[in-house]
This record gives C-alpha cells, sequence and structure tokens, in this order.
C-alpha cells in the first residue's frame, strides 16, 4: 500500500489570520496568551485538513520562520539578544525583525530594538529566511520545547504526525559566517545537539522525522558532500526513522550521495527533478522508503493525473509498500483553498488547484495505486475535461504578442548612448546635490488608503470619489517629502495594492484570487496574480498617477513600475511554455508604458527588479541561460529611452556578488539594493568588480521598525564609499515603506537627509 504524506502545510491561515494575530501582538494591542491559541487554533485546523494522508507534518508551523525555529531549537541566537529580560520569544522577535512587542520596549534601557538578522530568498522562492549566524565560539544547545508542544498537540488530536526539521547540512550551509571561522568545523558540535533532539523525539515515540536537506539539489564540493556523509553515518545511531527530504529541482551528480545515506527513506522533487527518479531506482536499495513529490507544491496549476500515473504505476509495482507520494515541497508556497474563491473566473479556476485540493489529487493518485484507475473513474474523467479545457482554450494564446515577440531583435535593448555619456547629460538635467536622496517607491499603506481602495472594488465609492482620495494621499507624500529635504520624489504608490497584482490588473493575460496569500516572510504576505495567457498592455497603467505628482512640485519624480523579470517570479506563471518567451512578452508591456512615462515629462524611472535573484537556478551550470534572458528582458523595458531619461533599478535581500557582471549589464543608470542588515556586506561584490553605474546601497532597515540614526546611516555610508567613488553613491532606504508606519519612517528619512547633509559638508 502506497504511503502518501506531505511535507509541510501554508502557516498563515485561509484568511491571513496570523499575519493579524501577529501584528496586533507586535502593537501590543493583544495578548500573548492570545497569539499562542491562535497559533494553536490554525494548527488544528490545517491538521484536520490533512486527516486522509498516512503522515501529517508537525512542526513546520512557525510565527516568523522555520529557520530562525531552528536556530531556537539548537540554541543559536545572535549574541547581542542574550542578556534582555522576557521569554524566548521575546528573543524570537527580536532576531526576526529588530525588537520584539511595543509594550515590552517601554524598557528601553534593557532591551530596546537589536540589529534584526540578515534576511534573504529561501532558495529560488519569494519565501525569505533569518539566516543564521556563527562565529568561531559558537555553541549549540538542543531546546526542544516548541518541537515537542505541537508534537502533544497532535497527538492529543489523533494526528499520525511526521515531525519535521531543517537538516543539519542545510542549516550550516545557509547559516553566515560573521568572522573568518569555517563554518562545517562546527559540524561536530552540532551533529552532538540534532542526536540529542532525535533522541528525544524517540523518547516521546515518534516513529518518522522528515529533515529537510534541500541543499541536495545544489552544487556541492567535496567538503559539502563529505559532511552529509559524516552526518548521517553519526546520525544513524537514532531510535528513529529519518526521511531525508529534497526539493525544488534535481539532484543530478548527488544522486548516488543521496541514494546511500545511512537513512530510512528518501523524498526527491519528482516534479522539478524526475529525471532523477529512475536514475533513482537503480542506486537505491530495496528496503529503503523512496518518497516521490508528484505534485507541485509551488504552482496553482491542476496536475495531469492521468500522465503521472502512466510513469508512476511501474514504479509503484516496483516499489510495493516502499514508495510514498507526497507534494514536491511544502506547501508553505500556495494559497490554502481554491474551494474559497467566489469571484474567480469559472474557466480559469477549473484549471487550479491550491493546497487544500494539491492534497485531493494525491489521494486520487493513491487510490488509483491500491485500486486500480476504475476506483477513481470520474475524478480522472474531471482532471482529464479540465485539462483539455484549459489548451483549447482561445483565451491563452494571442497571435498579435507572439508576433511582436517573435520580431525582437538586439536593437531593442541597446540605450543610444554609453553611460558616461548619458550621465552627462542626466546631470546637467537634474542638477542633483553629491549623496543624492530618493526612497524606492512606496510610503505607508494608511488604513485609510486600504479603506478607499476596498470601498471603490466593492463597488461603493465610486471612481471620482476614488481618484480624489488616492490624489489626497499622492499629495500628502510629495509634501512630506519636500519637507524632509529628498531630492528625488516619488508619489508614494497609494493606489497599488501591490507591486505585482497592481500591474497584472491593469494587463491581459492575468486573472485575480481573493484569497490566494503567500507568505513572503513574517507576516509579510502577497497575492501573485495568475498568469494564464500571452501578455499585453492595453493602456497606460501609470502616467496619470505619476504625472499628477510630478504638477505637484518642481522636483525630478520617479515613475514607478515593477520590472517583467519581477513581475514573472512573483506571479503563478503558466507552465505551458518557456518562462523566458513569458519574460519577453512582459517586457514589451512594461517598455510601452515607459515610454509613455518619458512622453509625459518623466524624466527619472524605476523599474524595479527585486526578484531577479529569485529566479536563478540552484546550479550554477544553468545560470547564464537564464541571466541571458532575464537581462535581455529588462533592456528590453527600460532602454528605448532618450540619454537624458536615467533608468533605477531596485533590488531586495538577495545575494548577488556572483552575479555582479550581469546586473552591470542590465546597464541601469542607478541602481539600489539592500545592505544594512548586512552591514554593507554585500558591496563586497564591488571589491574586484568596478561596477561602472551608480548606485544606492540601502542604509535603512525597513522591515525593521527601528529607526536608524543619523550617525548610523553616515557610519554606512562611509564603508560603501571605501568601494564605490563617492561620486557615484546614492542615499535610499533597503525597499519601500509600505509597511511602516508614517512616525517610523518620518524620523527615519529626517536622519537619511541630514546624514546626506554631512557627507556633503565632509566632501
Amino acid at each position: 500500500m502506497t504511503t502518501i504524506h506531505n511535507l509541510g502545510f501554508p502557516r498563515i491561515g485561509a484568511r491571513r489570520e496570523l499575519k493579524f494575530a501577529l501584528e496586533s501582538y507586535w502593537k501590543g494591542e493583544s495578548s500573548r496568551d492570545a497569539l499562542n491559541a491562535l497559533g494553536a487554533s490554525l494548527r488544528q485546523r490545517h491538521w484536520e485538513s490533512q486527516q486522509g494522508l498516512d503522515l501529517v507534518p508537525v512542526g513546520e508551523f512557525s510565527f516568523y520562520d522555520q529557520v530562525l525555529d531552528m536556530s531556537c531549537t539548537l540554541g543559536n541566537l545572535p549574541q547581542r539578544v542574550h542578556g534582555f529580560h522576557g521569554d524566548p520569544l521575546d528573543n524570537y522577535f527580536r532576531v526576526a525583525r529588530g525588537r520584539s512587542t511595543e509594550s515590552a520596549e517601554r524598557h528601553q534601557g534593557c532591551c530596546g530594538g537589536v540589529a534584526a538578522g540578515e534576511m534573504t530568498k529561501w532558495f529560488d522562492t519569494n519565501y525569505h529566511y533569518i539566516v543564521p549566524e556563527f562565529t568561531s565560539t559558537t555553541t549549540f544547545t538542543l531546546d526542544p520545547s516548541r518541537l515537542l508542544e505541537q508534537l502533544a498537540e497532535a497527538r492529543q488530536q489523533g494526528v499520525k504526525a511526521k515531525p519535521v526539521i531543517i537538516g543539519p547540512v542545510t542549516y550550516l550551509a545557509l547559516g553566515k559566517a560573521k568572522d573568518d571561522s569555517d563554518k562545517l568545523a562546527l559540524l561536530p558540535a552540532l551533529l552532538d545537539v540534532y542526536a540529542q533532539l532525535l533522541d528525544t523525539l524517540a523518547g516521546q515515540g515518534v516513529e518518522w522525522v522528515q529533515v529537510d536537506e534541500p541543499i541536495l539539489v545544489t552544487e556541492l564540493d567535496q567538503d559539502w558532500q563529505h559532511a552529509f556523509n559524516l552526518a548521517y553515518h553519526q546520525l544513524k545511531a537514532a531510535r528513529v526513522k529519518l526521511l531525508v527530504a529534497t526539493y525544488f529541482g534535481q539532484l543530478q551528480e548527488n544522486r548516488y550521495l543521496a541514494a546511500n545515506l545511512p537513512v530510512a527513506g528518501l523524498h526527491v522533487d519528482a516534479v522539478g527533478g524526475q529525471e532523477d527518479v529512475l536514475a533513482l531506482l537503480n542506486l537505491f536499495p530495496d528496503h529503503k522508503v523512496l518518497s516521490l513529490g508528484v505534485i507541485d507544491g509551488r504552482n496553482i496549476w491542476k496536475t495531469d493525473l492521468v500522465a503521472v500515473l502512466d510513469w508512476l504505476e511501474p514504479i509503484a509495482a516496483r516499489r510495493g509498500d516502499k514508495l510514498w507520494l507526497a507534494p514536491s515541497c511544502s506547501l508553505l508556497h500556495v494559497p490554502v483553498d481554491l474551494g474559497s474563491e467566489q469571484q474567480l473566473d469559472a474557466e480559469i479556476k477549473s484549471w487550479l488547484a491550491f493546497a487544500l485540493q494539491k492534497l485531493d489529487e494525491l489521494q486520487v493518485l493513491a487510490h488509483a495505486l491500491r485500486g486500480g484507475r476504475a476506483s477513481v473513474q470520474d475524478a480522472l474523467a474531471s482532471n482529464a475535461a479540465s485539462l483539455a479545457s484549459r489548451r483549447a482554450s482561445t483565451r491563452v494564446t494571442n497571435p498579435a504578442v507572439q508576433q511582436a515577440v517573435a520580431a525582437i531583435d538586439a536593437g531593442l535593448g541597446a540605450r543610444k548612448s554609453g553611460y558616461v555619456q548619458r550621465a552627462a547629460e542626466q546631470a546637467a538635467l537634474l542638477k542633483l546635490p553629491a549623496y543624492p536622496t530618493t526612497t524606492i517607491g512606496s510610503f505607508p499603506q494608511t488604513a485609510q488608503i486600504r479603506q478607499a481602495r476596498g470601498a471603490f472594488k466593492a463597488g461603493t465609492l465610486d471612481p471620482d470619489d476614488y481618484k480624489r482620495a488616492m490624489q489626497e494621499e499622492i499629495a500628502r507624500s510629495v509634501c512630506e517629502q519636500e519637507a524632509l529635504g529628498l531630492d528625488v520624489l516619488v508619489h508614494g504608490e497609494a493606489e497599488r495594492n501591490d507591486m505585482v497584482e497592481y500591474f497584472g490588473e491593469q494587463l491581459e493575460g492575468y486573472a485575480f484570487s481573493q484569497f490566494g496569500w503567500v507568505q513572503s516572510y513574517g507576516s509579510r504576505c502577497v497575492k501573485p496574480p495568475i498568469l494564464f495567457g500571452d501578455i499585453s498592455r492595453p493602456k497606460a497603467m501609470t502616467v496619470e498617477w505619476i504625472a499628477y505628482a510630478q504638477s505637484l512640485t518642481d522636483k525630478p519624480m520617479k515613475g514607478m513600475l515593477t520590472g517583467p523579470v519581477t513581475i514573472l517570479n512573483w506571479s503563478f506563471v503558466r507552465d505551458d511554455q518557456p518562462r523566458s518567451l513569458t519574460c519577453k512578452q512582459l517586457a514589451l508591456a512594461i517598455r510601452a508604458e515607459v515610454l509613455d512615462l518619458e512622453q509625459a515629462g518623466v524624466r527619472v524611472i524605476q523599474i524595479d527588479e527585486a526578484a531577479l535573484r529569485e529566479g536563478l537556478p540552484l546550479r550554477k551550470s544553468q545560470w547564464k541561460t537564464y541571466l541571458d534572458w532575464a537581462v535581455d528582458s529588462f533592456r528590453i523595458a527600460a532602454n528605448g529611452v532618450q540619454d537624458q531619461t536615467q533608468i533605477h533599478t531596485h533590488m531586495c535581500y538577495s545575494e548577488f556578488n556572483d552575479i555582479i557582471a550581469s546586473i552591470a549589464g542590465m546597464d541601469a543608470d542607478v541602481i539600489t539594493i539592500e545592505t544594512s542588515r548586512s552591514d554593507m556586506e554585500l558591496l563586497d561584490a564591488f571589491d574586484d568588480f568596478n561596477y561602472p553605474n551608480e548606485i544606492g546601497p540601502g542604509v535603512y532597515d525597513i522591515h525593521s521598525p527601528n529607526i536608524p540614526s543619523q550617525a548610523h546611516i553616515v557610519e554606512l555610508m562611509t564603508k560603501a564609499a571605501q568601494r564605490i567613488p563617492a561620486a557615484r553613491l546614492w542615499i535610499n532606504p533597503d525597499c519601500g515603506l509600505k509597511t511602516r508606519q508614517w512616525e517610523e519612517v518620518l524620523p527615519a528619512l529626517s536622519n537619511m537627509v541630514a546624514a546626506a547633509r554631512e557627507l556633503r559638508q565632509a566632501a
């Protein structure tokens, strides 16, 4: 009998209950007991939703991030949060966001804000994790309380529990040494604590533990391959069965290593790495469990169940009860329930599957393997009809768009002149001071803004009144920026719900859910639009709002756009054509908007590519292909303008040192990046690479409520000036300010402007 299980479930709740509970707790508006009760309620609901599974994940629920959870379990929190009063949850949130709750922070003398942990992308997803920190003196101490509490809850509810932890090698690989020490030197001490944890779980009667080691789908040198062998040969003495779980791609050259680890089972991604499966069958011992991730855990299209059964049935016959089935990865990356969508176009809805529907698909496959296809004949027929409907739909293809993409040539992505000539013309036009100041685009999305947008969408606020409401918010943003003394202003993006959804709503080829939320980090949730067909732009999307903002000031106003690569990577993208082709369709649409902005007199245009890095394949051997079409797409979008028009781009919370040449190849006049959480470490790339254009290293960590001081900003910019000529430096926050409050934003930006003035005087 084939076992079915799940690797993880969305933790935020079908209505983002966790988001609202966290933000209420952080503001001091609700108690810790209320937060814990909400967490327990969500876990109970999620376990009930997975009742049909043979094994259910436990311990993957998190109040912020599963990697930070593992750091707490291992007793590995940065020294800077030690010595504060409060309980472990206070320190947990201090690492996550720089402080715990507002009420706790009344004790400023002993527990004021600290530097939040560095945050970066979880492999090639839009989920962000808190980076573990190591030094040569790092020690580990087991604290299994969180996991044991969730296990006890699950047992009380009759859940067939499979605890989930992050594996020791992946944990080390994802962390960062804060000195010159070798992370792998910490492995023996780390393994001692993992052994204690597994022994503790065995003492609780646990049979199987899922140990996530996604680093196995990346290229590993001999030292890291040896680390896997060392780790699991030491842990094989555990009194529990270990299921090592890999996902997000193919094992390739790591197949032999993975197949021969001394563990009871191995999970592999059979969606992104189906080529691994047949090869593994010839390597894999008969006595071990092979778990295949046959349902896509990262996208929302229905699975072709008949196609999966065609290749899966011979494997099931061969492996019998040693075959397990699951989604390819945790369902953290998809929304909870398609059944909640009452306004989604019925035809498009019939093509989709959210988390609960993916688990239904899994059960159909299991029933087919156990009882034959005839036992699920109706389900298979319904699935086949939905797939056929999608393939035949005339809404998916647009011949005019396909012809436009076919006509793209190299000249479409080239600026008229090189950077040096452009920079001189832009300087003469814009007349900016040294260390020019700007922001990344958005200002706080207040309750009034959200209420007006909600009323407009509900039809209770007419278009003229909505327009006036948004213009008032734009005017406020412009007024505040002028009062602060910023040099290049933004309109604040009051009219935008999300940096991708806003554009998707105005492009042909997109559909939208009501409740299709997924977690990006902490309490930050996004609702990716559904890219189902060829993309075109029927009309201008931003020009009216930005032209209005420019009419309110004599200072340069930035036009704010989201770039084609980011729109692609932050959408649920179609899987029936190459991503590169879809990206070029998006590039042509954004190019038309750029040219309309320029025609309207906007001379500074920012095209955000925050997600450029996260689309990067996990294997370096595949990087060039992706970077070639991603950079080409940006250049197509950006480079039709005159030399005097200054093009900016922005990238946030991504390591980019190893792709700096490709970023330079984008040929943006100004790039703004995240550097404050990493204390300017991301600028190490410029030690060896002479970046030719202008750069704004972010000095204000907008994901923390902490307000940076003038002195701290000067210190960061001084570090930046050691690597990049001061004449090419801008000063700006790390990212947009929509998630912050005005009372935090104004003093932070005031300190930023004051720091710029101090730096100018010292120059």
